[in-house]
């Protein structure tokens, strides 16, 4: 899978994922809990940080900001101001904000390119945890995901891979995608997949195909839209 250019991806705490987009001299920190190796990275490739930001206001995302502003002299993003703002400007380059709320009510994505920041909206592997309680607008944050090319590469706010690759297993014994997926899953290396990839393995938005409504069915859970049907899926995480 080729990779996407000017998005660095970093590894900080148990599981988090925090990044860096950069363009030819600056870069903006999002989720940026990795602090040294950000600023090691920023110093070998000679670029300003421009703008610390986050995914969504959960500490494990936001635990690095103080210390990268203090380090760079970069302006902090409160993640409260994002979706009023619709868009960050990087070296001319238009990145994209999307107000997704359900996993927090502040949560957003960044759309970059090709490239898609789901912070724990959406996984690798499965949605984020509707921890607002407000599924209507969670089931509208991931359509809204959905939406994009599936050529979209998605770079998540944690790597569960594994453990959602074995729910997957779970529920869709038959996907014969998903061995590859556990083959091909390196902890050492970028996690990323592309939207229309994770429309093939994700059964939390696969919830249109027949196999998991009649699961769902057999469950007496409802199915009978697309929202009762996506309602219905989260049982299963």
């Amino acid at each position: 899978m080729p990779k996407p250019h000017r998005i660095v991806q970093f590894r900080y705490g148990k599981d988090n994922l925090g990044y860096l987009l950069h363009g030819k001299a600056g870069a903006i920190a999002v989720d940026g809990g990795a602090v040294d190796e950000m600023l090691a990275f920023l110093n070998e490739n000679e670029l300003e940080l421009l703008m610390v930001t986050n995914t969504h206001s959960h500490g494990d995302h936001t635990c690095g900001n103080k210390a990268l502003v203090e380090a760079t002299g970069a302006v902090l993003i409160p993640v409260s101001e994002l979706p009023e703002m619709r868009e960050l400007v990087l070296e001319k380059q238009r990145i994209r904000i999307l107000h997704t709320p359900g996993h927090t009510d502040d949560s957003v994505c960044f759309s970059y390119r090709n490239i898609l920041l789901t912070g724990d909206t959406l996984f690798n592997g499965k949605v984020g945890r509707c921890f607002t309680g407000d599924l209507e607008s969670f089931f509208n944050s991931v359509k809204k995901i959905l939406g994009f090319s599936d050529n979209t590469f998605i770079y998540a706010g944690h790597d569960y891979y594994l453990e959602y690759l074995d729910t997957a297993w779970k529920l869709e014994p038959e996907n014969r995608l998903l061995e590859i997926c556990r083959d091909g899953y390196d902890s050492e290396k970028t996690l990323v997949s592309t939207l229309g990839w994770e429309k093939k393995v994700d059964p939390f938005i696969r919830f249109n195909r027949p196999s998991l409504i009649r699961m769902m069915n057999e469950k007496g859970l409802p199915t009978g839209t697309e929202f009762e049907r996506f309602c219905s899926m989260l049982n299963f995480m």
